[in-house]
Parts: C-alpha cells; sequence; structure tokens
C-alpha cells in the first residue's frame, strides 16, 4: 500500500538528516513511496539538469537498494551517448532487481550499443525470469530475433520472430500484430532471398501502417529483385513518406539506427 505523501515528504527530509538505519529500505511500500518523492523532485529539473543526478544520489543514500534509483540515473547518459555509464548504473539495477531489468538491459545491448551477442545473453535470462514478458512494446522474442538477424543467423531469427508472433496472438488474438514485427519478417526472408514470404509480410505490414517507409523501400527491393515493374512506385513511397517524417514508431526512433534501417541516402540511390 501506498504511504501518504506529506508522510513519505517528512520521512524523507528526515532521512537527510538522520542515519540511514532509521528507515526499512527492505520495506517494498517505502521504496516505492521514497522513489515516487525523489522521481517527482528529479523531473521537476530535468535530465540535463545536475538536480536529476543530485536527486537520486540523495535517494541512494538514504536506499542503497532501489534499482530503479540507478536505472534512472543513467537516463542523461543515455540521451548523452556515454553507454559506459548508462551500462555502469544498468548493471546495478539488474543486480538489485534482475527480474524487472534483465530484459531492459537486453534492449539497451541490442538498439543502442549493438552488442548482439550480449543482448542475446540478456534476454534469454530474462526469458526465464519473466516468461511471456515485453520490453519497449514488444516480446523478448522480436530482441532475439533482430539480434540474430544482425548475427547472420536468420533461421535463427526466423523461429524467434514466429515466437514473437505466437506470443502477440495468445488469449483471444483480437489485437493487430506489431506491425514491425512483420516488418522484419519480410526483411529476414529478404535476407534468405524467400522473395515471395518477404513480400507477403512486408505487404503484410503495409496493411497496418501503409506510410512505413521500411516496409515500402524493402518491399521495392524485393520487387527490384523479383523484376515486378512497381518497384518505382515503392520506392517513390518509401523516400516521400519518410520526408514526410513517418519512421518505425518506436520508442526514440528518432535517435537511434535500428536493425537494417534505410536511410534517406540509400532511398535516393534507387531513384
Amino acid at each position: 500500500m501506498k504511504l501518504p505523501t506529506i508522510f513519505i515528504l517528512i520521512l524523507a527530509s528526515s532521512a537527510e538528516c538522520f542515519a540511514q538505519k532509521q528507515i526499512d529500505c527492505s520495506s517494498l511500500a517505502i521504496q516505492d513511496s521514497l522513489f515516487n518523492v525523489y522521481s517527482n523532485r528529479a523531473r521537476s529539473f530535468g535530465y540535463d539538469h545536475p538536480g536529476w543526478d543530485q536527486s537520486y544520489d540523495s535517494l541512494i543514500a538514504i536506499c542503497p537498494n532501489i534499482a530503479e534509483a540507478y536505472q534512472e540515473k543513467g537516463l542523461p547518459h543515455l540521451f548523452n551517448g556515454n553507454l559506459a555509464k548508462v551500462f555502469e548504473y544498468n548493471d546495478k539495477a539488474v543486480e538489485l532487481d534482475p527480474k524487472r531489468w534483465t530484459a531492459y538491459r537486453g534492449y539497451l545491448h541490442c538498439i543502442y550499443a549493438k552488442n548482439y551477442d550480449k543482448a542475446i545473453v540478456d534476454f534469454e535470462k530474462a526469458l526465464t525470469l519473466t516468461p511471456n514478458g515485453f520490453i519497449q512494446d514488444h516480446t523478448f522474442w522480436f530482441f532475439l530475433a533482430l539480434c540474430n538477424m544482425e548475427l547472420g543467423n536468420y533461421v535463427k531469427a526466423e523461429s524467434f520472430l514466429q515466437k514473437d508472433i505466437a506470443q502477440q496472438k495468445r488469449g483471444e488474438g483480437k489485437n493487430d500484430l506489431h506491425f514491425n514485427s512483420l516488418l522484419y519478417f519480410g526483411i529476414v526472408y529478404y535476407l534468405m532471398n524467400e522473395y515471395d514470404q518477404a513480400e507477403k509480410w512486408l505487404r503484410d505490414c503495409l496493411q497496418l501502417y501503409e506510410q512505413h517507409p521500411m516496409a515500402n523501400y524493402y518491399l521495392a527491393m524485393t520487387m527490384k529483385i523479383t523484376g515486378n515493374t512497381q518497384q518505382k512506385l515503392y520506392f517513390e513511397r518509401a523516400r516521400q513518406y519518410a520526408l514526410d517524417g513517418y519512421r518505425m514508431n518506436e520508442p526514440n526512433s528518432q535517435n537511434l539506427t535500428f536493425p537494417k534501417q534505410v536511410h534517406m541516402e540509400e532511398m535516393e540511390k534507387q531513384l
């Protein structure tokens, strides 16, 4: 149960004046409530203000076992590109709460650091800790597929995408599949030279997200190889949608390069 905010404010103020042993840092209720107070304080400053770091340092001085405090300390370094610091803090978060933070560290290894071997280790561990879990709107299988695709293990990537799709279809199966799962299924088949399958999955992606630049581009590339005369139309669509500002619609995708992502220069070469 959450403690009243006013009580926690008093508690936090007292904690900064008296010894740490006065607070029961093993209590999840105390941890959650203290975190809420100090994270609100940090957000009042913003990522790029020294007050962000100072707020979490104060929290850690009170309770050094709050995993999320370390993860939050890593965020400014993530946006500044200091990945060494990012992993220093996230390693500590994983140490304190592996069930919650192992998959997130795997995501950082996969998407930010491009260290696919380390990402695979984390996601395999995460599957044992939280089966059927999700991170950043995707199953763990999705990121395992991306890692194996980048390592050239296309058959494994195909298998993991099948598991990704199956997990998304669990239950009543009424929700749409994530369009980027369909995109990468198409890309994997394109890389495997299975062009009929590639075209099918890329068209399925465009059914959900017509303006997807990468799906249009890879469909055009598939058509170029198979001799489909519509290739120019899809190259033009890919370029125009990218110019119009359409992206992968992944978290922070405007600042990141995703696996096999195509940039404007490559699109221009095809026209």
